[in-house]
Formats: C-alpha cells, sequence, structure tokens
C-alpha cells in the first residue's frame, strides 16, 4: 500500500494524470458529497469506529477527497469502466487514536484497489471483492445544520498535526444566537459577543466563570477559549462545525 504522508493538516495531492468521466457506474460522481450509510468487510457488517462516517468527496476538478474520522486523504480520481482508480494517494499526518487510525487504513486500502463504484439516483455503493461500501449523498442523508441556535458540541481539539479527543469533552459546548455566544468549556461556563463576516467569526472579549479547573479539565478549556478568540475560519458540513485560527488549529464540533 503506498500511501504519503504530509506534515500538518494539509493534503499533498498529485496532479499528474486524470481520466474522463464515465457513466459506466450509473452516473457523474463529480461535484457531490456522499456519506457513508452500511460497511461490509470480508462478507460480514463492519461497524465502523463511534462518532465516525466516512465521507468521499468528488471534485469538480477531478480529484477524490475522503476521510474515516480522521486524516483526510486523496488524489486525482479516474472512473473510467465503473472502476474507482485514484492515482497517488496522499494522506495527512495529524494524529490519531488507534481505532481511528486503524480506519483510516482500512479506507486507504480500499480505495487503492480500484473498487468498482455503482450510482443509484443518490446512493453510491463502493465493492472490493467481499468489502462494500454504501453511502448516501450528503445533502439527503445530513443536510447542513444553522449556525445560528444549533447546540454544538466539543469532538475534536486540533493542535498542529495532533488531532485529540478526551472523555468527557462533548461536555464542552457553545450555542450562537445572531450577535450573542453562550456555552461551557466543559468546566466553566462562559457567554460573550460574536460577529461574523462570510466564512469568519470574530469573537469579542468572553466572560467565563471562574471555577477551578484542572488536570485534562485545565487543557480542555485552555484550547477551547484558544479556538474562540478573535477572527476564526468556520465551516459547516452536515452536524459538523469546524472552526480555526489563522494558525490553523482549532476545534471539531456535532451537533445531534
Amino acid at each position: 500500500m503506498r500511501m504519503i504522508a504530509v506534515a500538518g493538516a494539509g493534503l499533498l495531492l498529485t496532479l499528474a494524470g486524470c481520466g474522463d468521466e464515465s457513466s459506466a457506474g450509473g452516473g457523474s460522481l463529480k461535484g457531490r458529497s456522499y456519506l457513508s450509510t452500511a460497511v461490509t468487510a470480508d462478507g460480514k457488517p463492519k461497524e465502523l469506529v463511534a462518532k465516525t462516517r466516512i465521507r468521499m468527496q468528488f471534485t469538480d476538478d477531478g480529484r477524490l477527497i475522503a476521510d474515516a474520522g480522521c486524516n483526510s486523504m486523496g488524489g486525482k480520481v479516474s472512473t473510467d469502466g465503473g472502476k474507482l482508480s485514484v492515482q497517488d494517494l496522499a494522506i495527512t499526518d495529524r494524529g490519531c487514536d488507534a481505532p481511528r487510525h486503524t480506519q483510516d487504513g482500512w479506507l486507504a486500502k480500499l480505495l487503492q484497489d480500484e473498487p468498482a463504484w455503482k450510482l443509484e439516483a443518490d446512493q453510491l455503493s463502493v465493492t472490493k471483492g467481499g468489502t462494500e461500501l454504501v453511502l448516501q449523498d450528503r445533502e439527503t442523508a445530513e443536510p447542513d445544520k444553522p449556525l445560528d441556535g444549533t447546540r454544538w458540541s466539543l469532538e475534536t481539539v486540533i493542535a498542529g498535526e495532533t488531532a485529540s479527543h478526551s472523555a468527557g469533552s462533548e461536555r464542552a459546548h457553545l450555542t450562537i444566537s445572531g450577535e450573542r455566544i453562550t456555552g461551557s468549556t466543559g468546566c466553566n461556563d462562559l457567554q460573550g459577543i460574536v460577529a461574523r463576516t462570510g466564512n469568519k467569526l470574530t469573537f469579542g472579549e468572553l466572560s467565563v466563570t471562574l471555577k477551578a479547573c484542572t488536570g485534562e479539565a485545565a487543557t480542555l478549556e485552555k484550547a477551547v477559549l484558544a479556538a474562540l478568540k478573535g477572527e476564526v475560519t468556520y465551516s459547516i458540513e452536515a452536524n459538523r462545525l469546524k472552526l480555526r485560527t489563522p494558525d490553523g488549529n482549532g476545534i471539531d464540533l456535532t451537533s445531534q
């Protein structure tokens, strides 16, 4: 299995060569994203790591970007002859816990084995031997949640090349309503003012209660407050909110 490690969280995408879009699989995949609904491995149902789904995005310029819950992977893709052929698959080098790292490897191997694909309406099937990955168009499976009025619970802290999730981190949450933000660091309550322009949020000084936090709770609070300081970029896909500071650090949150 050939994989290219990339420092940091950015994808290294090799741009050499690209096949034309083919209808052999039942339609065009370009410009569409899909989320897993069922996985079979060796002919048996495969259970994914808790709170993860496999995501596959086919860009308009002929790339495939995928993830299985931690790292992103991708490259130029050909769909000719009903096969997915990803050229020079690249994967980010973000630290993951062992279960998600293993799941990343499983998905990377599947994509490198030139699996068959079939598209019927909004359902995409990717198969190789006894392995089948069934996905549904993302916009149908999980429409984007609104930024306003949604309670977002912390899922992952992004710090440099590391993505971490600690037990109890979901106690950290935030809700944005107009120009107000309320929530919790997982230890203390917080509130303040936030402005938005395009895909950017600018946080004013936050008021935080004064409960003493120690150990992991203190580390988590520091990371949350750092992600809610000044101007940050935000993006929403389905029920996931990503906040990124100018240095690339930040937090990922989800909603129920």
